[in-house]
């Protein structure tokens, strides 16, 4: 599957969004703007103004929006969020290069607020993802007590934790552990 750079960057950005929730991580991690603030800072979101309680009210109303694509039972179900997504959204797309970026895609009108922005430009990576056929990359952590998603762009689609270092290592560890015990217990009857 073909990923294109601004794909992949707004695939970033998506999951980054999408892990903030409080539901992932017990708390809310954009609180409030200057959150929001930082959010945008890291993730090099540009054309953004100055943020309000408005955008950050909105940002995590589409957050919600957003994380529903990847609990959909099928493509269809999918399409259809991501479809009223991008079109409370009105894309407005145009060509662009700016600051170290090389010719890409806008899918949001220039300096549109922060929420319709995020929505045009995370609705069209999803929609690029759907299109291609590839709606079980947007997966949900194999860790049971863990509620973060991930897209997983490996090439055999074989990614199950949302961090191989964190989750995935804690499971396995887990896992050697029992299967030492589980020796040891065999051993010693």
């Amino acid at each position: 599957m073909l990923i294109t750079h601004d794909t992949e960057c707004a695939l970033s950005i998506l999951v980054d969004l999408l892990n903030t929730a409080p539901e992932v991580c017990g708390d809310e991690r954009l609180p409030d703007i200057a959150a929001l603030d930082a959010f945008v800072r890291r993730q090099e979101i540009s054309e953004i103004d100055s943020l309000t309680e408005d955008d950050l009210r909105q940002v995590q109303e589409l957050r919600t929006r957003l994380r529903d694509v990847f609990g959909t039972e099928s493509t269809e179900e999918a399409a259809d969020l991501v479809n009223a997504i991008v079109a409370a959204a009105g894309t407005t797309p145009r060509l662009v290069n700016h600051d170290h970026h090389d010719w890409h895609i806008h899918y949001f009108a220039p300096h549109a607020a922060l929420g319709p922005h995020l929505a045009a430009e995370l609705g069209m990576a999803l929609t690029f993802i759907l299109m291609a056929g590839e709606r079980e990359r947007l997966r949900r952590c194999g860790a049971p007590d863990c509620a973060r998603v991930f897209v997983d762009l490996s090439r055999n689609r074989s990614r199950r934790y949302c961090d191989s270092r964190t989750c995935g290592n804690r499971l396995h560890v887990a896992a050697y552990r029992a299967r030492q015990r589980s020796a040891e217990a065999v051993a010693s009857a």
